[in-house]
């Protein structure tokens, strides 16, 4: 499997991960977490970071920032290179602390940011560690719903402001927004990820292969992506869905919510597929899309007619 596709530009949004080697554990101590937000830090007064969210787990850690200066390579070699080297002199170690490059997916934010920074600030959960997200010291949490001061380099204002202007009220809000999938079964944001590199929809997918990947820039990742992209285009939509649910009715149902979210076309292209007007393509989506949250066989199923067109590669 070749090394991961690295696409870098002014303003990018990414998630970014990174894992012990072996799995083996990054943070034992507070000093170890205390120091590797000092490298956050560090990275937005140096290279000009912006830190939206963080989660430090026990093994590995979560960040979604924004690169304003194209600089992400950077950005990244600072905060795993100091850390590795912190951390290898204070147990008089040597070797690699982290497992392999770090993992960043440029993310298409006015679509996901909020979805990651809830699953972001949800970890602690979902490992089992807490009961609720604040109860987790090492989050961006406790900063977003104000039980604890903010740090001056975490910028929480991108995402609050989809709240409202009143900041105390969007606390509330976002608190509400993130507990509501407590105790509740639901999917990755993730799962949307094309070709391990790219979350957004199918405009914002094409948009980074044309300007990021296009003609002169090689790289074997590159025709898989373009390739995918010829995947998602109506009629492969219709035929795959077909394929692979046995009910013409619902077949039909899951095709037109699969093009309205994934195939870049307008509704009135889509529409003219499926007879429909604009109005009716986006009630019928919306319909089907509400129905997942109580049909987790009907939810597995059109995971299975994405995974079939090469969508929802899982992370």
């Amino acid at each position: 499997m070749g090394r991961p596709l690295r696409i870098e530009f002014d303003g990018a949004f990414y998630h970014v991960t990174s894992r012990g080697d072996e799995r083996k554990e990054i943070f034992n101590t507070i000093s170890d977490r205390l120091r590797f937000l000092e490298y956050l830090s560090s990275a937005t007064t140096r290279y000009g970071a912006v830190i939206h969210c963080f989660c430090m787990m026990g093994n590995h850690y979560h960040l979604f920032l924004q690169t304003p200066h194209g600089n992400l390579s950077q950005i990244m070699r600072h905060i795993n290179g100091a850390y590795t080297i912190y951390y290898n002199v204070k147990r008089n170690h040597t070797g690699h602390l982290f497992q392999g490059r770090y993992k960043a997916i440029v993310v298409e934010a006015d679509q996901y940011a909020l979805e990651l920074s809830r699953y972001v600030h949800l970890n602690p959960v979902r490992a089992g560690i807490v009961d609720a997200p604040e109860d987790y010291r090492w989050s961006s949490y406790s900063s977003y719903i104000g039980i604890h001061q903010r740090p001056p380099w975490l910028d929480i204002s991108f995402i609050m402001a989809m709240f409202g202007a009143d900041l105390s009220v969007g606390q509330q809000r976002y608190r509400a927004f993130v507990e509501d999938l407590i105790g509740k079964e639901y999917d990755s944001p993730l799962e949307h990820t094309v070709a391990s590199t790219i979350l957004g929809g199918a405009d914002f997918v094409q948009d980074i292969v044309a300007d990021h990947l296009g003609p002169g820039i090689e790289h074997p990742d590159v025709p898989a992506l373009r390739a995918l992209n010829r995947r998602f285009a109506v009629e492969n939509i219709i035929a795959k869905a077909h394929e692979l649910v046995d009910e013409p009715k619902l077949a039909r149902e899951v095709a037109l919510h699969i093009c309205h979210r994934y195939s870049g076309e307008t509704l009135k292209n889509i529409g003219v597929h499926f007879g429909f007007g604009d109005s009716a393509v986006v009630k019928v989506s919306t319909r089907l899309e509400v129905r997942f949250n109580s049909e987790k066989a009907l939810r597995e199923k059109v995971k299975e007619v994405l995974r079939a067109l090469g969508r929802g590669t899982p992370v």
